[in-house]
């Protein structure tokens, strides 16, 4: 079986546009050209800046895997819970 292929930079920037469309935010609205006035970020350094983190973040957020003893149920034995006093107090654990 083959390695799986780093997505390319016209992949990227087509899975971030889709991504910002989703979330309501409209890349044509920030302008091609530098404004030294506003600081605006044009277009282009969006994109570069949002291909940076796609490209090195997401791969290391998807190691990460909450406490328990087998990865594919380890949320469900680690549930936060609202009222943890109570939670202790249900199942004699208050007091070790």
């Amino acid at each position: 079986m083959s390695e799986p292929q780093p997505p390319t930079k016209d992949q990227l920037d087509a899975y971030i546009r889709t991504r910002l469309v989703l979330a309501g935010f409209d890349l044509a609205l920030l302008s091609e050209l530098p404004d030294p006035d506003s600081g605006a970020p044009t277009r282009s350094q969006v994109l570069a800046s949002l291909r940076s983190f796609v490209d090195s973040t997401p791969g290391a957020m998807s190691q990460w895997s909450p406490a328990g003893q087998k990865p594919e149920y380890a949320q469900q034995a680690s549930a936060p819970l609202l009222y943890p006093s109570i939670m202790e107090a249900w199942t004699e654990t208050a007091g070790e």
